[in-house]
């Protein structure tokens, strides 16, 4: 995939090359959590984000047929979108670090960063627009379009449900499952269906990868809660059961609290101790929390990998499609 990545930039610089250089600060603001440059205005060469969602939409491309360069400024917009969504997240989370560094309301404040992720969304639409200047037919334009606006609807109600589940009492698995569709598993799907319809001008075809890339998404996320958990802290570098000491409601957690009257009493405290927390995990474990949440990880891999069988993708490109959606079941970061 990372043969893709110096046009992918390419394409991304030329659209954010759209904010006035006249208006002092504010191309900062948005190169900043692309990657590109420091608070400072420097060139920046650190750990920023993978790319997976654009990256990952131009292999779907090719593994339907297409030729990736055409879906380029799809793939930039894609990205732009998700790095909106980030913006946004970090103020609701109160996060201060993202990728090893400040996040953009710790250096520039919440306002400010509020409006630079209103401007990556802006952004986003304007690398969309792009597809009409290239020789894709004007039908498919219009359908990557409502599929763009449709992932807007789902990214922001999944994250009305994750803001929502913070205060509620009592959260299903079904409910958490449709939550993490949303937030997570839709923007990917999105991208393989988008890059499949730019590849084929096949609506029934785009949508069999969209389910595929729904599945694998939904099983990403899963896997997040497995090592949010029991992941080692040397190779996820954060500390571990991160996610119990901030009383996160992940897909284990919320298994145990269904299961145990001495979880949800851990859970309920105002704060927790580092004892808090190993006793967690300890109810966890007899629980055989861990068990469940890979098997039902395994579930909708397996989903993922029927929907992709259907799919059929073809040449070179169609097993590095399939070696992505192994690397990310069984990854461990």
């Amino acid at each position: 995939m990372q043969r893709y990545a110096v046009d992918l930039d390419d394409a991304m610089r030329r659209i954010v090359d759209m904010v006035p250089s006249s208006t002092p600060g504010l191309d900062v603001m948005i190169r900043y959590p692309l990657g590109w440059v420091d608070q400072d205005n420097r060139p920046y060469s650190g750990t920023t984000g993978k790319r997976i969602r654009p990256l990952f939409l131009l292999l779907c491309t090719e593994a339907a047929g297409g030729r990736w360069q055409d879906a380029l400024y799809a793939a930039a917009a894609v990205e732009l979108l998700h790095n909106f969504s980030l913006l946004h997240d970090d103020i609701q989370d109160n996060s201060p670090i993202r990728h090893g560094r400040p996040t953009v309301w710790k250096i520039w404040g919440q306002p400010n960063a509020i409006n630079a992720g209103d401007l990556l969304f802006a952004l986003a639409y304007s690398a969309l627009h792009k597809l009409s200047e290239l020789s894709i037919p004007p039908d498919v334009v219009l359908q990557v379009w409502g599929i763009f606006n449709h992932t807007n609807l789902e990214l922001t109600r999944g994250q009305h449900l994750d803001m929502r589940f913070e205060q509620q009492t009592v959260v299903s698995v079904d409910e958490y499952i449709s939550m993490i569709t949303g937030k997570s598993a839709a923007l990917l799907a999105a991208c393989a269906q988008i890059g499949a319809l730019i590849a084929t001008n096949n609506t029934q075809l785009a949508e069999r990868y969209a389910d595929f890339a729904r599945n694998l998404g939904i099983a990403f996320q899963i896997r997040d809660d497995i090592l949010g958990i029991w992941g080692e802290e040397a190779v996820t570098g954060k500390s571990a059961a991160t996610d119990i000491l901030s009383k996160k409601k992940s897909l284990p957690v919320l298994y145990g609290l269904m299961r145990s009257t001495r979880l949800a009493e851990i859970y309920q405290c105002e704060s927790l101790s580092e004892a808090d927390v190993q006793e967690a995990v300890q109810e966890l474990d007899r629980l055989d929390a861990q068990q469940y949440t890979l098997q039902l990880e395994t579930d909708y891999y397996n989903r993922a990998i029927a929907a992709l069988d259907l799919a059929d993708p073809q040449g070179q490109a169609a097993g590095w499609l399939r070696e992505f959606a192994a690397l990310l079941f069984g990854r461990s970061y």
